[in-house]
């Protein structure tokens, strides 16, 4: 891709976009990762690709020279989306396009590797090696790829995520992490009318559990605790027996995450016959803006403003993404360098036209540009 155009872009997005590929779909995300595999090989990319396990897609990496040898730059991005085939269907209208996974984060994606191409088709690199990887299941919490991103991560100098930036061109400098929880009350069954009595109800322990873990949510620290899944009893004239629930919570630091998990772990028996189990699931780690992610962060800023696009900004975003794993780490770690648009995970999810050709420009520039002594690395 020698000229960055808006039409050439989009065309780059879309044949992005029209591979439908939601996560549990693992011929559909691996028919991405052919794609990616094919523009990556043709700019001289060495190619790594681990088989899927457990019903996913395949992890992909594609390693490009730099100019300087050594530990270079991870490009993290997911091929997965939430959108089931079928329901949602490529369009452009005005100065928007719409489509699955167009905003995240297949329109990132697109132009991360669109700036690598126009570097290799100008007869220029990468000042460092580039990793560019390539994600099956980060919309389910990354629970294949979780050990290799972290393996790859610290292997490298910095990671750039090009998840969508947010509110208008924020670059994302840090974020909250997710802790679920998985609850389950076991009581005893009973006719609720003519022996109601001798029940012991799951869904009433459930209740009480609900309440005390909802209560811990704290809106001016950022500290929200939801239960977003209860279900529980088999018919309505009966005690329920069982209840099961999953408590989902955006935790801004660790501190956070351990008085959820200590909270899980002593929650009060309202019912002496009714017995709780409680399991952890999937998460991510927050991470916070250090030094280096502040100076990985104003080198962007700066190449931003030279494309004509400046960014709007610097914001610690809700929204879990794989930067969490490897800026948790310790690993510099810049988020939010793709598009601008709106409407994730939603029928109407859109990116915006004007952001193509400066955005891409941008990180052809941070590839081009970073290396040692630039930005702290």
């Amino acid at each position: 891709m020698r000229d960055l155009t808006t039409d050439g872009l989009l065309d780059a997005v879309r044949a992005w976009v029209e591979i439908e590929s939601p996560t549990n779909d693992a011929e559909g995300v691996n028919r991405v990762a052919d794609h990616v595999e094919a523009l990556l090989r043709g700019i001289g990319a060495t190619i790594e690709r681990t088989p899927g396990r457990d019903g996913y897609g395949d992890i992909l990496i594609g390693r490009v020279p730099g100019e300087v040898n050594g530990p270079g730059l991870l490009l993290l991005g997911h091929m997965d989306t939430v959108h089931q085939r079928g329901t949602f269907d490529y369009r452009v209208e005005g100065e928007r396009a719409y489509g699955p996974g167009i905003y995240d984060m297949k329109g990132g994606n697109a132009m991360a590797v669109a700036a690598l191409q126009h570097l290799h088709a100008q007869g220029r690199r990468p000042r460092l090696p580039v990793s560019v990887m390539m994600i099956p299941d980060e919309e389910i919490g990354s629970p294949t790829s979780r050990a290799a991103i972290e393996a790859e991560a610290l292997r490298h100098r910095a990671a750039l995520v090009a998840e969508p930036s947010g509110f208008g061109g924020q670059f994302t400098v840090g974020r909250y992490g997710i802790a679920r929880w998985h609850l389950r009350t076991i009581g005893r069954p009973a006719h609720a009318g003519a022996y109601h009595a001798e029940g012991r109800s799951a869904v009433r322990e459930m209740a009480h559990h609900i309440l005390a873990l909802e209560s811990l949510t704290d809106h001016p620290r950022n500290f929200f605790v939801n239960i977003g899944i209860v279900q529980g009893g088999t018919h309505e004239n009966m005690v329920p027996a069982e209840c099961r629930a999953i408590c989902y919570a955006l935790v801004p630091t660790e501190a956070e995450a351990t008085i959820l998990r200590e909270a899980v772990h002593v929650l009060p028996q309202h019912d002496p016959d009714v017995r709780t189990e409680v399991s952890e699931g999937l998460g991510r780690p927050p991470f916070a803006k250090t030094p280096a992610i502040q100076a990985l962060y104003d080198h962007a800023v700066m190449l931003a403003a030279e494309t004509g696009l400046p960014s709007a900004g610097e914001r610690i975003a809700g929204g879990g993404s794989d930067g969490n794993f490897t800026g948790a780490l310790g690993v510099p770690t810049l988020d939010g360098l793709g598009v601008i648009g709106g409407g994730p995970h939603t029928l109407e999810e859109f990116i915006e036209l004007r952001c193509l050709v400066p955005r891409t420009r941008m990180l052809a520039r941070l590839f081009e540009t970073l290396g040692p002594g630039v930005a702290g690395l």
